[in-house]
């Protein structure tokens, strides 16, 4: 018997034990986090899992069976052009309107396709902080300056954050550069044209069933905003097409799920997400039982999900408790310590903000009518920028799987850079513009 090792199952009982003989069961601050906490987990199970990480699941799997390892490597590789890498990684971003969780199954893929650790952390960074969506509703609601910084802001912290995680663990990188030019080049099974449009499709589904409300009922936002769902059934259509054409899925099998999704729309028109569940259900259904590389992609993409939505929704229901599920609700940490501790533009004030920005959980677009509550509260328009710079591109959901796939030590790096930017960003324009 190995005591070490027993002595400290013992002391982890004892914990245990001992948490839960006085857990403050009966209290009202702890009842009400709990309740918090619940409702938090809720609404990202009916808003956000269905939503944003099912296709995104599909698009990481997708990534990692029909993306030729050389395509990755060309622009993201540890070996590739560094403009290039940094170019593309930062550009992607731009293309995905994200939140800090649904960009991880993606940076997972490319990660572990042989993308560079710099290029794939400006990706991480990038994906849900250069937001377009968000960048424009920042400038609107909370004014053109604070909008303009966080647009210059994001784009420069995604590229300096990979640079410098890319020089702290270039050791690695030459690694994995001597590695990959051991690699045979994969042979490319499908012309490219045909891997951008299946690609497209999957991003159109994903980026218009996600489209938020904007704040003025009028205009283009607005007007996709109302044909979203038909957009998206477009980009649907065109990925069954593909899938029958390119990949050789029974058409009869993909018909039949078309025809399942297109009676609910018709039966339920004002509840699409029915609609959405049904085709994401025939194409696991259809993929998991076919063979060869479209099997494949379904495994792929469910041993995405193993990995990643246990961590995930132990992480909202943790944010939840802690912060409370919407704006104006609380958990355990009362909202006036919050809003008490990021008035003005002092260090720690800035500090703070970027600290708790980065352990809270930003929806895609929802940072925005947060921000401007506190600041109606009396929070800075340093800490403001500082909250926007941090929150959405962290969370404490993602710390924990961003940990799963490039480990400990080097999630800690990273959320520190982040951090310590966002602190440095929010003094300097709370000094000017403050």
């Amino acid at each position: 018997m190995n005591w070490k090792t027993e002595w400290k199952k013992l002391v982890i009982v004892i914990g245990i034990f001992i948490g839960s003989f006085y857990l403050p069961v009966g209290t009202p601050r702890f009842d009400k986090a709990i309740t918090e906490s619940l409702h938090l987990v809720k609404w990202y199970a009916r808003e956000h899992v269905l939503l944003c990480l099912v296709p995104a699941f599909f698009i990481a799997g997708a990534i990692a069976v029909f993306v030729s390892q050389a395509s990755v490597m060309k622009y993201l590789g540890a070996k590739a052009n560094k403009i290039l890498a940094y170019g593309v990684a930062s550009v992607s971003g731009t293309l995905l309107a994200v939140c800090s969780c649904t960009v991880l199954p993606l940076f997972a893929g490319i990660y572990r396709m042989g993308a560079g650790l710099g290029p794939a952390t400006t990706f991480l960074y990038s994906g849900p902080a250069i937001n377009v969506l968000a960048i424009i509703l920042t400038a609107r609601i909370l004014g053109f300056e604070i909008g303009v910084a966080r647009a210059v802001g994001a784009v420069v912290f995604s590229i300096v954050i990979g640079l410098i995680m890319h020089f702290i663990y270039r050791k690695e990188g030459f690694e994995r550069t001597a590695a990959q030019a051991a690699m045979p080049d994969p042979e490319v099974e499908r012309p490219l044209w045909q891997s951008v449009l299946y690609f497209a499709a999957m991003i159109g589904v994903l980026v218009f069933a996600n489209w938020g409300k904007p704040v003025q009922e009028a205009g283009l936002w607005y007007a996709i905003y109302t044909s979203k769902w038909i957009i998206a059934a477009v980009f649907g259509i065109a990925l069954a097409v593909f899938l029958v054409l390119w990949f050789g899925l029974a058409w009869w099998k993909i018909l039949l799920g078309a025809v399942t999704v297109a009676v609910l729309a018709v039966l339920y028109p004002d509840k699409p997400i029915a609609s959405f569940t049904a085709a994401a259900l025939a194409i696991s259904v259809i993929t998991s039982t076919a063979k060869g590389p479209t099997k494949d992609w379904f495994d792929a993409s469910w041993g995405f999900a193993k990995q990643i939505l246990p961590l995930l929704l132990f992480g909202v229901l943790i944010a939840g408790a802690l912060l409370g599920s919407e704006p104006g609700a609380e958990g355990l940490i009362p909202n006036k310590w919050v809003q008490g501790a990021v008035g003005g533009n002092s260090f720690f004030a800035n500090f703070f903000a970027s600290f708790a920005g980065a352990f809270m959980y930003f929806a895609t677009l929802t940072e925005v009518p947060i921000v401007q509550g506190l600041m109606a509260s009396g929070m800075g328009k340093g800490p403001a920028l500082a909250l926007l710079l941090a929150g959405p591109a962290l969370s404490l959901p993602s710390m924990l799987v961003v940990k799963s796939v490039i480990g400990t030590q080097k999630t800690i790096v990273y959320v520190s850079l982040v951090i310590v930017m966002s602190t440095i960003s929010g003094m300097i324009f709370g000094v000017f513009w403050g």
